[in-house]
């Protein structure tokens, strides 16, 4: 009977993992885990402290820093699947999972299913000639060497593709393999994953074109299987059930899916719901369930197809999310940074970035042009952004995989920092408090239309104060608010005296905040 070793790759929720572990075990499976290297060292020491008395569960050899839609995932995968195939002689299949994974079938219906056929399941298509890629760039992901990552180095990344284009740096794939193209949740066959491990130690010339290409996650795995497997031992499908929204998002699952997901013609479903804990406690007591009769309609697609398309012609059931009241999640926290100069508050959001690895984003509901994800239109405009505010900050939260996330606010926009404070995600405030001359109050003044280069100083003279009483009225408004948890750091205070409300307001150690607010440049103007 097919014994199952899974690969679980994540970076959070130690919780979770451990129940997983246990979950996974329990009915007679195996699990090799890769926690992500950028997650705290103390998640990490709970997890080992918890597992490793289990003798089927082991742990990646090296754990390494990972970054969405880079090598360093491949890497992870490769060194827990070593760890597993080391460890666990007796696992038949390796099961590809992530920390939103949960099983929708028993361990009993999983099993019979994996020895039906002789197979490997993979989703694999022609990268080519396939339409698997929707949006975004394609052949670029292969072609062009990617030594940034376009989610932390956005314009390093674009400038470094330009850069090779316009010089003819192209270059051409390993002519002896057919690049495929597919879901990065497989399930392998232990021959097979043998075989791949036997190809990475001999192709060193198609690991080192894999090393520089873009999302390899949905490439390597995808193109080497097919290449080592003959064709009719491979299903071109996965197991695990996922749906994506119009946006491109992945749809998030809840309490009342239970019996939709178990209809489906899968073993697991992704993403289940933080919030959804029944769900989760139901689906977690199925896997070591015996004697579970399941009947599989597979309708879960299309019906989400016939109910999001009847939205667009008016026959829908309800409103869509961004026309009434959207949560962001109450497992979230969204921290909020205002400050009227600009620079100083991107300034420290970007030491924030360097020191903590939160993901932070700059004055999105004042500037078009700050740089974001492409999330289906709803970011293309102010008027967008600030309409369906909550709803895009929930996909901003989804598209980083974080329930931790920073944005800058104007201190003019009291009415958005009190919309996030009625949400039920936990929201925290830090309001910057900067020294402003008059040379700045002039130049803001033209910057923002009120004056130009022409303006008659006694123009300007007359102006100054009303910007100036402009200012420390948007300050004193964000005070009578009364917003809970708000914190204040301030040009005029020294280092320490900034140290301590800045790591209350990030929840980090105190040394960290000390590192962030030592910038020495952070005032400048």
């Amino acid at each position: 009977m097919a014994k199952i070793a899974y690969i679980l790759l994540c970076h959070k929720d130690s919780d979770g993992i451990i129940a997983q572990a246990q979950r996974l075990t329990a009915a007679g499976d195996f699990i090799a885990i890769h926690f992500d290297a950028r997650a705290p060292a103390k998640d990490y020491e709970r997890i080992r402290a918890a597992l490793d008395p289990n003798p089927s569960v082991v742990f990646a050899a090296r754990r390494m820093k990972c970054g969405w839609g880079a090598w360093s995932l491949i890497a992870a995968t490769l060194q827990a699947v070593q760890a597993a195939v080391d460890s666990f002689p007796r696992a038949t299949h390796f099961y590809m999972l992530s920390g939103d994974c949960m099983p929708i079938k028993s361990a009993e219906f999983a099993h019979k299913f994996l020895d039906r056929e002789e197979v490997d399941y993979i989703e694999s298509f022609d990268f080519f000639n396939s339409d698997w890629i929707k949006t975004g760039i394609k052949e670029e992901r292969l072609i062009y060497r990617h030594w940034f990552n376009e989610r932390t180095h956005k314009r390093l990344f674009y400038a470094s593709m330009d850069f090779q284009r316009r010089f003819h740096l192209a270059r051409k794939v390993p002519s002896d393999i057919q690049m495929q193209i597919g879901s990065q949740w497989w399930c392998l066959r232990r021959r097979t994953m043998e075989w791949v491990l036997e190809f990475t130690k001999n192709r060193r010339d198609v690991m080192r074109f894999f090393r520089t290409t873009w999302i390899p996650d949905e490439t390597f795995f995808q193109t080497i299987v097919r290449h080592l497997v003959p064709e009719h031992e491979i299903r071109t499908r996965t197991l695990t059930f996922l749906m994506f929204t119009d946006y491109g998002m992945p749809v998030n699952f809840y309490n009342d899916h239970y019996d939709l997901l178990l209809s489906q013609d899968f073993l697991f479903a992704r993403k289940i719901s933080p919030d959804a804990k029944d769900l989760k406690d139901r689906l977690g007591k199925l896997y070591a369930a015996k004697g579970v009769r399941f009947g599989i309609s597979n309708e879960g697609r299309s019906l989400f197809r016939f109910l999001t398309g009847r939205g667009r012609i008016g026959r829908r059931f309800a409103p869509r999310f961004w026309e009434t009241e959207s949560s962001l999640g109450r497992e979230r926290t969204l921290l909020m940074v205002t400050c009227k100069k600009w620079h100083v508050a991107k300034r420290l959001v970007e030491r924030v970035r360097q020191v903590t690895n939160l993901p932070a984003i700059d004055y999105l509901f004042n500037e078009a042009s700050t740089p974001l994800p492409d999330l289906g239109g709803i970011q293309t405009t102010l008027e967008k952004r600030t309409r369906h505010r909550r709803a895009l900050m929930r996909m901003l939260f989804d598209y980083w995989q974080t329930d931790k996330l920073i944005v800058c606010i104007d201190p003019a926009n009291v009415d958005l920092m009190q919309d996030f404070y009625n949400d039920k995600a936990q929201v925290r405030l830090l309001e910057i408090e900067c020294h402003f001359t008059d040379d700045y109050l002039i130049g803001h003044a033209k910057r923002v239309g009120l004056a130009g280069d022409r303006t008659p100083q006694e123009t300007i003279d007359r102006l100054l104060p009303t910007i100036r009483f402009d200012v420390r009225f948007e300050s004193d408004r964000i005070r009578d608010a009364g917003f809970k948890d708000m914190s204040r750091l301030r040009e005029t205070a020294s280092v320490d005296e900034n140290t301590v409300p800045l790591a209350s307001f990030l929840d980090i150690p105190v040394e960290q905040a000390r590192e962030i607010a030592a910038t020495e440049y952070l005032f400048v103007d």
